[in-house]
């Protein structure tokens, strides 16, 4: 995202410099007019833009909040992920829930993965672990990366 927005002003400004000095000197002033609405539209946009998105788009936020990922291991097979979402709710904002199923037979595994915001992630992992949920005792830890094999 961030080489985007800087190419996008590179760009912009070799643009507004160009349209302002190879367009015809006796339009000095719509010259000045082109050379800002380039700098405005390749510059300014992206970067508001850039700094008012978030993942829910919701405007008022400045910046956008990255998710942490929690392994979340002896989850009752039953489950489903709206609970689990609620269960976790508790702690902090959830982006997502996904609970693994076996391939084969479709049947849930047990286990699988919540992403929360990650000011929350600490207080999830503090106030979940360990804790009742479906008559279950939860696991709950930092999800390790994935190996690229």
């Amino acid at each position: 995202m961030k080489s985007s927005l800087l190419s996008s002003i590179i760009i912009s400004i070799i643009l507004a410099i160009v349209a302002f000095v190879v367009a015809p000197t006796d339009l000095a002033s719509s010259n000045l007019v082109l050379a800002a609405g380039i700098l405005i539209g390749g510059v300014l946009v992206p970067l508001i833009a850039t700094l008012f998105s978030s993942g829910s788009g919701d405007a008022s936020v400045s910046l956008k909040s990255t998710p942490t990922t929690l392994y979340v291991g002896n989850l009752p097979y039953k489950a489903s992920e709206d609970d689990v979402k609620l269960h976790f709710q508790q702690a902090g904002k959830v982006h997502s829930v996904r609970l693994m199923k076996d391939r084969r037979t479709g049947k849930r595994k047990g286990y699988g993965f919540v992403e929360i915001d990650s000011k929350a992630a600490d207080n999830a992992i503090a106030q979940l672990n360990d804790c009742e949920f479906q008559d279950r005792t939860l696991k709950v830890r930092l999800a390790k990366e994935k190996a690229n094999d």
